[in-house]
């Protein structure tokens, strides 16, 4: 298992909130964060390399 980092953004841009994801895949991860970007942009992180972001649907 890695560990990836989903960031909820504010409205502002700024880190809301810092969620751990313990995934065995990126793929896995994406799905996982995709799934938190419900009203809120979240950043998808492992270690210091962004993977992806999502937007708020």
């Amino acid at each position: 298992m890695q560990e990836y980092r989903a960031h909820i953004m504010d409205l502002d841009g700024h880190i809301a909130l810092r969620i751990v994801l313990m995934c065995e895949d990126e793929t896995e991860a994406k799905k996982r964060a995709r799934c938190l970007a419900d009203g809120y942009d979240v950043e998808l992180w492992f270690e210091d390399r962004k993977i992806t972001e999502f937007k708020s649907e």
